[in-house]
């Protein structure tokens, strides 16, 4: 791994969007570390899967530090941090919601990205080569979603956690590049838990339901390639971009 000149870190890149994330990076020469709770049924000896809960804070920095253990700066061209776990949290409306469920979905969401965020950066602080960080953001950041408060909420900090770095890494030598991206509606498991809940919880389900029978929902794998495409464009830092 210490060999190789483009690196990824991902989380959340077992299933779903990280999945399609790392394939479409190790289909394009990258050596890739996946930071997740499960490991993923890739067979690749360009992955190292470290099994994580990034809904607990404690030792996030730590383990980002054991990662950077095993990469020689001297001969990296390109790293990239993708942070892509999340998750939906509880559905319904805010007083329904269980208070030990709001802080897990706000230390998954938020927190794990602001901390990453900061080590990565630390990390890096010294070399020379590109770097770039790519938040995946969603619509829900924008857009008020009848029982996704908490969602809602943290993807809208998602969002100007990256304006707000962008701005601060355009002051510094070797600063970092740092972006957003909604993916869209992808066909995740993410989709069927959605898919599950009563309209009563969530007034937009039936959007999400003529989705799935019209076979509109996004493919993980395309969703993967066209982030890899996505990070490889000349952006303005601090950019949130909609894959079309």
């Amino acid at each position: 791994m210490a060999s190789e000149e483009k690196i990824l870190i991902v989380t959340g890149g077992s299933k779903g969007i990280g999945k399609g994330i790392v394939e479409a990076y190790l289909a394009n020469g990258y050596s890739v570390f996946s930071i997740s709770r499960t490991k993923t049924s890739i067979e690749n000896d360009s992955i190292v899967e470290i099994q994580f809960d990034l809904s607990k804070s404690e030792g996030i920095e730590g383990m980002l530090m054991q990662i950077f253990d095993n990469i020689y700066s001297q001969q990296i061209k390109r790293i990239v941090l993708i942070n892509n776990a999340g998750t939906l949290g509880e559905i319904g409306r805010i007083e329904n919601l269980s208070a030990e469920n709001i802080l897990a979905a706000v230390q998954l969401n938020t927190v794990a990205p602001l901390l990453l965020t900061s080590a990565f950066i630390k990390l890096t602080k010294d070399w020379a080569c590109e770097k770039k960080i790519i938040n995946i953001s969603s619509g829900a950041a924008q857009n008020p979603y009848y029982g996704w408060s908490v969602y809602c909420a943290t993807k809208t900090s998602l969002d100007m956690i990256t304006k707000v770095v962008a701005a601060e890494q355009e002051t510094v030598k070797n600063g970092v590049k740092i972006i957003a991206i909604y993916p869209g509606v992808v066909d995740t498991d993410m989709q069927t838990e959605i898919r599950k809940h009563k309209k009563e919880d969530f007034i937009a389900i039936d959007r999400f339901l003529e989705l799935k029978s019209s076979g509109s929902l996004l493919n993980p794998q395309t969703v993967g390639e066209k982030i890899f495409a996505i990070d490889h464009q000349e952006l303005e830092n601090g950019s949130i971009l909609r894959i079309e």
